[in-house]
């Protein structure tokens, strides 16, 4: 625990977690109807919260997926406590747990510029796309708890800078959610989790070995949740996957700066059709 003065900073308990989120919803984020539970899963250690004489103002996430890898998300001041230095303190606080480890971040765009001073740096920019989505099935589409979990998770490391079992355990198997995987010839050749979310669905992560593969997957997601408008966020380094949401009448609503504290870790990008949130990578 950091304490300064009347302010001070300390892990979330679980039902802080869920107001962190709600506090993103907040800011116009929309996140997943399950998202606490599924986040807490990755680190429950890395979720903070700044509070000043006995409110909650200020949270961040920093979760540490091993020994070399950490995300920065949740980053958020509750107005009205903006500018009195909150914000520093927990940024300083989640930093300092993150260690020596590759820190890796989705920032605004308009914040790049501050996060260049604490030592990040620009790998490339997400995309989000966001449309109605006219989906279907896909024969060589299969749910996601039917594949060997060691496969998919495999194959999820693949596309991830960092194992992360436990997480995406809860991820596939969250409520109001679907998760599927493709295989091909005994091998998984791409999987992709649908999820509600406040307003609409998002689709996250969509890996796959090409784009053929990706889009079965993404039209079988997109059938499981007819009517509903689907978000994708693409990394721009991995322009088959912006011709795939562009193919199917999405439009670009956003974008982030990713960046991390040393280089861009060694995955397949070109398997990144859609990252998995922008609030844990």
């Amino acid at each position: 625990m950091d304490q300064s003065g009347d302010f001070i900073v300390r892990t979330m308990s679980a039902g802080e977690v869920d107001m962190a989120v709600e506090w993103a919803a907040a800011e116009g984020w929309n996140p997943g109807l399950h998202d606490p539970h599924c986040f807490r899963e990755a680190d429950p250690d890395g979720f903070f919260v700044g509070v000043r004489r006995g409110e909650p103002v200020a949270c961040l996430a920093a979760v540490a997926y091993d020994e070399r890898f950490g995300f920065i998300g949740l980053y958020i001041v509750k107005p009205g406590f903006r500018g009195k230095g909150f914000g520093m303190q927990i940024w300083q606080h989640g930093m300092r747990y993150l260690g020596a480890r590759n820190v890796g971040l989705d920032g605004v765009v308009a914040q790049q510029a501050n996060y260049t001073k604490s030592g990040f740096r620009l790998a490339h920019r997400n995309i989000r796309y966001q449309g109605h989505v006219s989906g279907i099935g896909c024969a060589h589409v299969t749910a996601a708890a039917d594949v060997p979990f060691e496969q998919l998770l495999a194959y999820d490391r693949q596309c991830f800078p960092a194992p992360r079992a436990r997480f995406v355990s809860a991820w596939i198997a969250q409520p109001d959610a679907v998760a599927l995987a493709t295989v091909d010839a005994g091998r998984v050749a791409g999987y992709g989790v649908v999820r509600r979310c406040k307003a609409g669905c998002k689709i996250g992560p969509l890996f796959a070995d090409d784009a053929d593969v990706a889009t079965g997957l993404f039209r079988a997601l997109a059938a499981s949740m007819p009517g509903e408008v689907i978000v994708l966020d693409v990394p721009e380094t991995n322009p088959a996957a912006a011709a795939l949401a562009q193919r199917h009448g999405m439009t670009s609503v956003f974008e982030t700066a990713r960046m991390y504290t040393k280089d861009a870790p060694a995955i397949a990008i070109d398997r990144v059709f859609g990252v998995t949130s922008f609030e844990l990578g």
